[in-house]
């Protein structure tokens, strides 16, 4: 995995100034891609995966909307979480007033302490970007 050292430039945090390293991503692939290699994969068409996909998505999103955790095996488990503002008393919490959103959250899949997702994973540094 490449990455790139970049200053915090956020000054309300605590770590404004410091440098971090940052996961550099080259490319988004798109489900067309994700089909056509399932499919070559599996001996089946892009076209099956597709409806495949699509019917997986509508399944996985009503459940997460009606505030199910889903687990994907091999890969992992996703759920919504709520960010609101924080208040002094629960009678003063008002839905419309103090949510600020909805976050997915993904926790990859584990087995006895370790994430197959991350197996193998290294670290390098992108020598295309010139640092400050």
């Amino acid at each position: 995995m490449k990455f790139r050292i970049k200053k915090e430039t956020k000054p309300k945090l605590s770590t404004f100034g410091k440098y971090k390293a940052v996961a550099v991503h080259y490319q988004t692939i798109d489900s067309k891609q994700i089909c056509k290699e399932t499919a070559q994969r599996m001996g089946t068409t892009e076209g099956t995966i597709h409806g495949v996909l699509i019917s997986l998505a509508e399944v996985v999103n009503r459940h997460l909307r009606e505030g199910d955790k889903v687990r994907l095996p091999e890969w992992g488990m996703l759920k919504l979480e709520i960010e609101s503002e924080k208040v002094d008393t629960p009678k003063d919490f008002r839905a419309k007033k103090h949510i600020r959103g909805v976050r997915l959250h993904f926790i990859p899949e584990s087995y006895e302490g370790t994430q197959p997702l991350y197996d193998g994973l290294t670290f390098s540094k992108d020598k295309s970007f010139q640092e400050e």
